[in-house]
């Protein structure tokens, strides 16, 4: 079984709490498994080309893009514990392979960068920005794909900049954290603002993922299991993929995570409206993308009212929710998952596109008269 890198956080927050920070986040933390060497994005399936690097991420792509007749799609990947290659895992675990067959190419992926000790002062602003440049580049305006954390961030983006997103797709995202309880809400309850930046300052002003390790001994969950991620058993070959990719942790600017813990999981300011950004409020109500939900029902680290919450916070858009069978990790790497859902994510982004808004009461009502 391997470990739950949000059973570490609760801890971390407590021995905050209780004056122990220097234990958690210091140089005398005992020695923890090896940090599985990065990966070469070469060696991703499907998108092993860069097509560009920036500070905080490289822009991946296909080796050979497809011809462009739709918007291209964007994968946001999660930039929380583990590197962006959840969105091209292996051959028949491959969100990315699935987009890419099912005809939603040309594909791309935003593959953030572990945090330098230069990149601690880095917040929010910034990864919205380098996505705006992502997007720039692959023509000023694409389909978004939100895994995770990235979700919120792709949301935050088609609410500020929504001329440029023509669909938009959210899987396992926090969107409303007040919806309902889950693991992220519950550590970050435990934590003051004045006992995260204390525990950032022990550590040079960044969030080192990779001292998790040394505390996750004997705490270990079985949703973070290859069995439970993956929807197969008995691959050996698979197994010990799924454990390099838990053991390949990012490190995360200090400001960056303080803003997320604050802004979006204490203070809820997306689901609230209030979310300001490059000196405008994003409010989720001004996304004009129609938007796929995409849900696991035994999610133990996004509970599903939380990722499914968008549908009522946008009452004009067009909103597709699908609740599938899995725990977290599932959504993105899962056999089944992917060859059902996300293979009608896909064809549901190669659609044309249509309305804009959601019709009426009054105006479907009318329309059922006149067909009458």
């Amino acid at each position: 079984m391997r470990a739950d890198p949000f059973e570490f956080w609760r801890i971390a927050w407590a021995a905050t709490l209780s004056g122990g920070a220097e234990v958690f986040w210091g140089a005398s933390s005992p020695p923890g498994p090896p940090r599985a060497a990065a990966i070469d994005p070469s060696a991703l399936p499907v998108l092993g080309r860069v097509r560009v690097e920036l500070a905080t991420m490289w822009l991946l792509e296909e080796r050979e893009p497809a011809p462009r007749r739709i918007p291209p799609t964007l994968i946001v990947a999660p930039y929380a514990v583990h590197e962006a290659s959840i969105a091209d895992f292996a051959p028949g675990h491959s969100l990315a392979q699935a987009l890419v067959e099912s005809g939603a190419g040309p594909i791309a992926l935003t593959y953030w960068k572990s945090a330098t000790p230069e990149m601690k002062d880095y917040d929010i602003d910034v990864y919205l920005g380098a996505l705006n440049v992502a997007v720039d580049d692959l023509g000023g305006r694409v389909s978004l794909v939100g895994l995770c954390q990235g979700g919120w961030l792709a949301a935050i983006f088609a609410a500020r900049f929504p001329a440029k997103v023509a669909k938009l797709a959210l899987v396992g995202a926090p969107i409303d954290l007040e919806a309902a309880p889950s693991r992220i809400t519950e550590a970050v309850a435990l934590a003051s603002p004045a006992a995260i930046a204390a525990a950032l300052a022990a550590s040079g002003g960044r969030v080192l993922s990779a001292v998790a390790f040394s505390h996750w001994a004997g705490r270990f969950s079985p949703e973070f299991t290859a069995e439970a991620a993956l929807q197969c058993c008995g691959d050996p070959a698979l197994v010990g993929l799924f454990d390099a990719w838990n053991r390949r942790t990012v490190d995360l600017p200090g400001a960056y995570f303080a803003q997320t813990a604050e802004w979006i999981f204490r203070e809820n300011r997306l689901a609230r409206g209030a979310f300001r950004t490059f000196g405008r409020q994003a409010p989720l109500s001004a996304i004009a993308a129609p938007i796929f939900v995409l849900a696991a029902g035994d999610d133990e680290v996004v509970s599903t009212p939380q990722a499914t919450a968008i549908e009522a916070l946008c009452p004009q858009t067009p909103v597709t929710v699908r609740v599938e069978p899995g725990r977290h990790l599932s959504l993105f790497m899962g056999r089944r998952t992917i060859a059902t859902v996300w293979r009608d994510l896909a064809r549901w982004l190669a659609e044309a596109e249509g309305p804009k808004r959601r019709p009426q009461r009054g105006a479907a009502r009318a329309a059922v008269d006149a067909e009458a």
